[in-house]
């Protein structure tokens, strides 16, 4: 039985065994409505010919997604108790996200009054929070304190934005979202919060999974629906492609050992973290890509056999330079660097060729690079041993 409330003490940062909570699994469950309407709807406009219209709210949406959900687990990371009051403030973050979720398809089309009530709920649960610690927690509480004022005081902002003619332009959103990258860093300055490194890894590993996830349902809802016009060879073909290229992504993407990356360079934790915002992006967007390429086997989309399999091309690469660029300042890195800007500029390079080989032979070739990269990093780890 849990009890009502305990002392929020910061977490030792050497905790053994450190390992995800059955709460923290559950939060994670409820953005994968929100990761999937977001994706869904890129798929759509990809599919219709409008991706350029489709990628700012997609990142948009986005960041209001990704922020909430790592603004949540580096708190937990260092101050879960996981008693009633905790879960109680847990449960209204989740609901907030539900509530973002409900609001996506009206974001893509420049609505975002419900996106924002939903971020707000979700912080209103994260202050509350940060507030309890500090009260809680002397010796921290001026780097507390600077968390609870700083996103509230961005909430106000955040607000006063949905007063603006159609949210106002670009660069006022631009200027929120620095305003919020900036929160962490001046908080951190009062003092390093409590976090444990082999923790965050796992955290961001099972984002990771849910996000792949998504990319297999949103891939077999498009199958299932293109099933009703007649199976294919070239459906069956772009389907276990697809399959093939995340299965590959999920093993590169593991192949990194992050947690011991993040013991040994603590410093490097604000790149680490931030930076896989574009990783996460990236992910997802993958999924909308290949239900994008899947429906082009039935000939009902208006984009053409290049932008279908750049969909799914440009995120892949976008992924694998990522995955080195966060990982190799932490001197940790499983796969070789030039091994990955090769396969990056050959994915690039595989949607060229698509007009002339088609959708699924075009993601057969992608499956194949990503292999073929995994294949080489392992000869390359035996000729090392073997030295």
């Amino acid at each position: 039985m849990q009890p009502l409330r305990s002392r929020m003490v910061a977490r030792d940062v050497d905790e053994p065994h450190r390992a995800a909570s059955p709460l923290e699994l559950l939060f994670d469950l409820t953005f994968v409505a929100a990761v999937s309407q977001a994706s869904a709807r890129l798929a759509h406009a990809t599919e219709e010919g409008h991706v350029g219209d489709a990628l700012g709210p997609y990142l948009m949406v986005f960041f209001a997604i990704w922020w909430a959900w790592m603004n949540f687990t580096w708190f937990a990371s260092a101050y879960d108790t996981d008693d009633v009051l905790y879960r109680a403030m847990t449960f209204v973050q989740m609901a907030g996200v539900l509530v973002l979720a409900a609001g996506v398809p009206a974001a893509f089309d420049g609505d975002f009054t419900t996106v924002t009530i939903g971020y707000l709920v979700m912080r209103v649960g994260l202050v509350a929070l940060w507030v309890r610690a500090a009260i809680a927690h002397p010796e921290s509480r001026a780097t507390t304190l600077r968390y609870a004022a700083g996103v509230s005081l961005l909430q106000v902002l955040w607000l006063s934005r949905l007063a603006l003619p159609d949210g106002g332009p670009g660069w006022v959103f631009l200027l929120l979202v620095l305003l919020e990258l900036s929160v962490p860093s001046i908080a951190e300055r009062a003092g390093a919060t409590a976090w444990h490194p082999h923790h965050i890894a796992e955290r961001y590993c099972l984002f990771t999974i849910i996000l792949l996830g998504e990319s297999v349902l949103a891939s077999t809802n498009a199958v299932q629906d293109a099933v009703e016009h007649g199976l294919s060879g070239e459906l069956v073909t772009i389907a276990l492609a697809g399959l093939a290229i995340l299965f590959m992504l999920w093993w590169i993407y593991f192949s990194e050992p992050a947690g011991e990356g993040l013991a040994a360079r603590r410093d490097r934790s604000f790149v680490w973290g931030y930076g896989h915002y574009v990783i996460f992006a990236a992910l997802a967007a993958v999924g909308a890509g290949l239900e994008t390429a899947v429906a082009s086997a039935g000939d009902h989309v208006k984009a053409g056999p290049q932008t279908a399999v750049a969909a799914v091309a440009i995120p892949i690469a976008v992924v694998l330079v990522m995955l080195w660029a966060l990982h190799a300042p932490m001197r940790r890195t499983a796969i070789h660097p030039g091994l990955i800007g090769v396969t990056a500029v050959l994915v690039l390079l595989a949607t060229f060729a698509a007009p002339a080989i088609g959708v699924a032979a075009s993601l057969v070739v992608l499956a194949a690079l990503l292999v073929l990269l995994m294949a080489a990093t392992f000869t390359t780890r035996t000729g090392r041993a073997g030295a």
